[in-house]
C-alpha cells in the first residue's frame, strides 16, 4: 500500500482535467500538460479531487502508485501557479542578459553562450548574477535549470560557476600549506 498513492490530488478553481484512458490532460492559466500513465493504474476524477488505484496487487503496480500521484499533483499544481528555479552566476566578469525570449551569458569563455529557450520555459534576469528558469512542467524546468548550470559546475577552489539558489559548495584548501 503507497501512503502517498492513496491520498486524493485536490484540482483548484481554474483547472480542468480531462481523462482519456491512460492519457491525463491538465489545463490551467498556466498552460497545458498531457502525460500517459502506465495501463495498471486507474485515474479517476470525483468532484474536485483525482483518486488513483491500481489495477491489480503486484509489487511492480505499488511502486508505480505514488510516482503516478506525483505526477499527477505535479502537473495540476504546474497548471495552476507553476515551477520556477533560481540559479547565481559567481565569478568576476560572469553575467547573464536577456536576447528576446533566448539567454546569453558570459562565463569567461572566448564567446558568449546563448540558450535557446525551449516552448514552455522563461527565463528571466533580476540582475546580471540572477537567472530565474520558469515554466508550467516541474520537469522541464528542472532540466533546463541543469543545463545551464553543466556550462560551468561550480569548482572547489575559488566557488566560482553556475549554482543553484542556496546550494553549499564545499570548499578545499588548495597549496597554501606546502612549505
Amino acid at each position: 500500500m503507497s501512503r502517498i498513492g492513496k491520498m486524493p490530488v485536490v484540482v483548484p478553481s481554474g483547472v480542468e482535467v480531462k481523462i482519456d484512458g491512460t492519457t491525463v490532460t491538465v489545463k490551467g492559466k498556466k498552460g497545458e500538460l498531457t502525460r500517459t500513465f502506465q495501463p495498471t493504474m486507474i485515474i479517476k476524477q470525483e468532484g474536485e479531487e483525482l483518486l488513483i488505484t491500481p489495477a491489480d496487487e503486484e509489487r511492480q503496480t505499488n511502486a508505480y502508485w505514488g510516482l503516478t500521484r506525483s505526477l499527477l499533483h505535479n502537473m495540476v499544481e504546474g497548471v495552476s501557479e507553476g515551477f520556477s528555479k533560481k540559479l547565481e552566476l559567481v565569478g568576476v566578469g560572469y553575467r547573464a542578459t536577456l536576447k528576446g525570449r533566448d539567454l546569453e551569458m558570459q562565463l569567461g569563455f572566448s564567446h558568449p553562450v546563448l540558450v535557446k529557450a525551449p516552448e514552455g520555459i522563461t527565463f528571466e534576469v533580476p540582475s546580471q548574477n540572477e537567472i530565474i528558469v520558469s515554466g508550467a512542467s516541474k520537469e522541464q524546468v528542472g532540466q533546463v535549470a541543469a543545463d545551464i548550470r553543466k556550462w560551468r559546475k561550480p569548482e572547489p577552489y575559488k566557488g566560482k560557476g553556475i549554482r543553484y539558489e542556496g546550494e553549499y559548495v564545499r570548499r578545499k584548501a588548495g597549496k597554501a600549506g606546502k612549505e
